[in-house]
């Protein structure tokens, strides 16, 4: 087992495994900008190094600077957390090379999953279902007609190093092709440098639901359940809860199978998500696979009771997993709290906390890293908090996520409270009928 582990990364998820690392008597380094010297992942980890200015480019995503720090610190493993360094297979690669152990995913995993176009085709060979669509990145426009045609409109064109929403155009005529096709390639070229496009099918009325799986250094691996993820805004996820209300069991017999399926296809190390588009008439396809631990993680670890950082790096340590399948047995669901205001667009908040107070009680887990007096710097996600409940039914739960929310308090800054409170009211979302269209429609009331 590791000695010391090094957290690249900050905010909740760096607490989150600092916390998980205290329980097993493994020793932390934390690492901090220097617009983070406050934050809590900072005051509680065993030792701390600063790795530069506020901007993430010369800070969290310094790879020289990190390294440095877990050199000098004897660290003997790196937990890069969710989003920074956490797909970044030249990352895990200087880490193998320098003798720390990269608790996540190898670089062949993460470059295999994070191209779309090499990740479907890899799934394709292991027999995993995929959405109708090009088999590559389509050569010129005039491929990409012909390929219009044969999967049948609607359809959505997707920037291969796509993410967040960007380069993503959905198409329902043909007149409409080349004017997406262009915008298209001319936002993925300017945020990622690469305007490769590939094409699917527009699945109707989709659900966004996700299977948690992990896969040891033997090669076996096992699926952790579903959770579902389709409220969205700007493909950016608000809330999420397990099981989904969409889900039946046969169905999520299948669901799982893909995905562990898909995990062993590729020899898959760590904690994983395969994470999948649902229709109307519960066909899935799979969409992509993220190689670090999620978000949402914690409302698959409330249900089953299951650490999935415990068990991360215990794969990492070349422990294998119990090589099971789990069924959820409670109900939980998370509201992301973002420090922006739901009545001015949902516009970033940074600033100052003047008062908090954090929920409690029975079934209420909060994971965050702020408190009165803490400053929320510009510089990074807006995501300050998540939110969850769990109990013995989803109503519960739901009442549960009312009561949480009404206790929560956080002054000095706009949060997203207010827009989770209506949602909890909301009849469409109450009765489980959503599909990842539904902030579409979604009206926030007035104050």
């Amino acid at each position: 087992m590791f000695k010391k582990i090094l957290i690249a990364n900050r905010g909740e998820i760096a607490l989150r495994v600092i916390r998980t690392c205290r329980e097993m008597g493994i020793k932390t380094v934390a690492v901090y900008s220097t617009a983070d010297a406050d934050s809590l992942h900072v005051r509680f980890a065993d030792e701390a190094v600063c790795i530069g200015p506020a901007p993430s480019s010369e800070s969290y995503l310094n790879i020289p600077n990190i390294i440095s720090a877990a050199e000098i610190t004897n660290a003997d493993a790196i937990h890069p957390g969710y989003g920074f360094l956490s797909e970044n297979a030249k990352f895990s690669k200087i880490c193998a090379e320098n003798g720390i152990k990269f608790i996540g995913a190898s670089p062949e995993h993460i470059d295999k999953m994070g191209d779309k176009a090499t990740a479907k085709a890899t799934m394709k060979a292991a027999g995993v279902p995929c959405v109708p669509g090009s088999d590559g990145i389509i050569a010129d426009f005039d491929e990409c007609i012909k390929l219009a045609e044969e999967v049948g409109y609607p359809v959505m064109l997707k920037a291969t190093a796509g993410g967040g929403g960007k380069g993503m155009r959905a198409v329902w005529k043909k007149e409409d092709l080349q004017k997406a096709w262009d915008s298209a390639r001319q936002e993925a070229g300017a945020a990622f440098g690469n305007d490769g496009m590939y094409m699917e099918k527009l699945i109707e009325e989709p659900r966004h639901i996700e299977i948690q799986i992990v896969g040891d250094q033997t090669g076996a691996a096992c699926h952790l359940s579903e959770r579902d993820c389709s409220i969205q805004r700007r493909h950016q996820k608000l809330t999420e809860e397990t099981p989904s209300p969409f889900m039946t069991p046969e169905l999520r017999e299948k669901m799982g199978a893909a995905a562990v399926k898909a995990a062993e296809y590729i020899k898959y190390e760590g904690a994983g998500t395969v994470e999948f588009l649902v229709d109307k008439h519960r066909n899935f396809y799979f969409m992509e696979m993220n190689t670090r631990i999620q978000v949402e993680h914690p409302i698959t670890e409330q249900v089953i009771d299951y650490d999935l950082i415990r068990e991360q790096i215990k794969v990492a340590a070349g422990i294998p997993i119990l090589g099971r399948n789990y069924e959820p047995q409670l109900y939980s669901m998370e509201c992301r709290i973002n420090a922006e205001d739901p009545y001015n667009n949902f516009r970033p908040s940074p600033g100052k906390i003047t008062s908090f107070h954090a929920p409690g009680g029975h079934g209420v887990r909060l994971d965050t890293h702020c408190y009165a007096g803490y400053v929320i710097p510009p510089h990074y996600d807006s995501m300050i908090a998540k939110l969850i409940t769990t109990a013995r039914t989803r109503e519960e739960a739901i009442d549960k996520m009312k009561r949480a929310l009404d206790e929560f308090v956080i002054e000095g800054i706009k949060t997203t409270i207010p827009f989770h409170r209506q949602l909890m009211e909301d009849k469409n979302f109450l009765a489980g009928n959503y599909t990842t269209k539904f902030m579409e429609d979604f009206v926030l009331e007035e104050r």
